[in-house]
């Protein structure tokens, strides 16, 4: 009965890991540079972590629908360049109001094309948005004439506020960020929409013979990805007041990491909003704490490897029952 009980038990903390270890790492990430360092857990440093990690974390929302659709978005870093020295630059010329208007139509027509792409024709995601990625850059670079874009009036612009007003004592960015993240994951959790998503993902075949039109479900997961971005220029452009070119270089690896972090399944099917946003901070956090123990730079990108690894490896660890293959 000893022997049973202790297997109960094992099992059990097995299933507390398979189902909250993100939040166990999370609370431990805190408890461990806390420890190392006195002002990481000052009100003031987490709410410059959670500043930091709004852009990230807004656009992890919209790839997060994606991925649990079954399919991938690289071409958001991209995107995030062109909406953003899209916005800056239409500021001057036909005001804030109109440029924002005009720079989410931009980015919804990208989000249609892969979305066309991907749900009807039926093509490879990650071939489609990697050739999407390289596609808008070059639009960016077309578009501004390969130079850096300002906003003249940067004192005098209630487009500001996206990016440096606060309401309330808590930052604008930080508001739309746990604000989208509420209303896609009621989206994503309690609609019928959502439901659909989690099967074609799960099983795009099984879906279509249940009645599930995928092809535009996945067009949909595509414009709320795009959408998302859009959102993240505007807070970037905002806090900026300006834009390079390749301001965005790189954000796709570092969206995708925190969604894998937060524990939806690549093969879709399997996550949700939240712990994406958990996942987000995780990144943010680890970067901050690096810093401030005095590690450089570059270590930020090593460790961040080292704990998607981890995450990937226990995400396939949970799904087997095992931590290693059964087959040598």
């Amino acid at each position: 009965m000893t022997t049973l009980a202790a297997g109960n038990q094992f099992k059990d903390i097995k299933t507390v890991l398979a189902r909250q270890g993100i939040f166990i790492a999370f609370v431990l990430f805190l408890i461990g540079f806390g420890i190392f360092s006195e002002k990481f857990l000052t009100p003031e440093n987490l709410m410059t972590v959670l500043r930091q990690s709004a852009i990230i974390g807004v656009m992890a929302i919209g790839v997060t629908v994606v991925v649990l659709s079954g399919n991938l978005d690289l071409s958001v870093g991209s995107m995030l360049s062109f909406a953003t020295v899209m916005v800056v630059d239409l500021h001057d010329k036909i005001g804030p109001l109109s440029a924002i208007g005009i720079m989410l139509l931009s980015v919804l027509a990208i989000g249609a094309i892969n979305g066309i792409l991907v749900g009807y024709l039926r093509l490879n995601s990650l071939i489609v948005t990697l050739g999407m990625l390289s596609a808008i850059q070059g639009a960016t670079l077309i578009y501004s004439g390969g130079k850096n874009v300002d906003i003249a009036d940067q004192e005098n612009t209630w487009f500001a506020v996206f990016g440096r007003g606060d309401i309330g004592g808590l930052a604008t960015p930080i508001l739309i960020f746990l604000g989208l993240a509420v209303i896609v994951h009621l989206v994503v959790a309690y609609t019928p929409f959502g439901r659909r998503v989690y099967a074609v993902g799960g099983n795009s075949t099984a879906a279509v013979f249940s009645g599930i039109r995928r092809n535009r479900v996945v067009l949909t997961t595509y414009l709320i990805s795009a959408f998302c971005t859009g959102l993240a220029a505007i807070i970037l452009g905002s806090r900026v007041m300006g834009s390079q070119n390749n301001v965005g270089q790189g954000y796709e690896l570092l969206v995708l990491a925190g969604v894998i972090l937060g524990g939806t399944s690549l093969l879709g099917g399997s996550g949700n909003i939240f712990k994406t946003i958990i996942g987000v901070l995780i990144l943010g956090f680890i970067q901050n704490g690096l810093l401030l123990l005095g590690f450089p730079y570059f270590a930020q990108w090593i460790v961040t490897w080292i704990v998607i690894i981890l995450a990937v490896w226990l995400d396939v660890a949970a799904k087997r029952g095992r931590l290693l293959s059964p087959i040598a």
